[in-house]
């Protein structure tokens, strides 16, 4: 099954799901920096989750209880890879070089990843 790409908005809500396992609508707008988005827009951001199948819900009364369909590690995964293959030419190398020479990753941190995959 192909995963769909999920917009800033509605991967900060998927986090906050993911965060909170299991959540209302109110229990994910709590989780939002103030100012907090309207309760109109995130409701709409988990009517359209819903629609790619990111997320399905429980009836409580006149109330949804989300939750998520899609892990976060899945999703990570996928969106590691499109990042590789959109900017590094499909190469883990080339993306490791590069955060190593933003300075984003040392070669400290490098080594003991090597040495992790190692065991």
């Amino acid at each position: 099954m192909q995963i769909a790409q999920l917009t800033k908005a509605e991967e900060q809500v998927m986090q906050y799901l993911w965060e909170i396992e299991k959540g209302f609508l109110k229990d994910i707008l709590e989780l939002f920096p103030e100012p907090k988005p309207h309760t109109n827009t995130v409701s709409t951001i988990l009517k359209v989750l819903k629609e790619k199948d990111f997320v399905d819900y429980e009836v409580h009364g006149r109330q949804h209880q989300y939750f998520p369909l899609i892990s976060k590690e899945r999703y990570s995964g996928k969106s590691m890879k499109s990042l590789v293959k959109n900017y590094f030419e499909g190469s883990y190398k080339n993306a490791v070089s590069f955060l190593v020479e933003k300075n984003e990753m040392s070669v400290e941190d490098l080594e003991m990843l090597l040495n992790e995959l190692k065991k």
